[in-house]
């Protein structure tokens, strides 16, 4: 099952925040909608194929999911490192 089709029941766990930031695998209109429903922003790229554009798109928080993604990946590769 692919992780969009959860996200739904996801969102209503998360605590109130001001933005929900996601990678582009969330770009999905019903999300948007469930996260402003939720009184935040949706800091979500949209697909290469969408007739949309990313203007509405804060690309400085966006980098910083990305450096949080990164620092758990090295995190996992040296936990599997320290357990052998």
């Amino acid at each position: 099952m692919h992780d969009s089709k959860a996200a739904n029941e996801l969102i209503e766990l998360l605590p109130q925040g001001d933005f929900v930031v996601a990678d582009k695998g969330y770009d999905n209109e019903v999300i948007r909608v469930k996260i402003r429903e939720r009184s935040s922003i949706p800091a979500i790229p949209r697909k290469k194929n969408s007739f949309l554009g990313n203007s509405d798109i804060d690309w400085c928080l966006y980098k910083y999911r990305h450096l949080v993604e990164n620092a758990f990946a090295r995190l996992k590769h040296f936990g599997a490192i320290a357990t052998r």
